[in-house]
């Protein structure tokens, strides 16, 4: 099962982002949100976020 970014806690800072070898996370308006075709569930995006805002369902 794909990551997902709590949309609650997401501050919109795109640390996550560059992390994503698969170039799942994407900006959505202010925030991020992972695509989860795309997501590959290596967990690299887990630890870049400052607000703890991404976890697996």
């Amino acid at each position: 099962m794909a990551y997902i970014i709590d949309q609650e806690k997401c501050i919109g800072c795109g640390a996550c982002a560059p992390q994503c070898a698969a170039e799942a996370i994407a900006p959505d308006e202010d925030k991020y949100r992972i695509d989860r075709e795309k997501c590959t569930e290596c967990g690299a995006c887990v630890d870049s976020c400052p607000v703890g805002a991404i976890s697996k369902p």
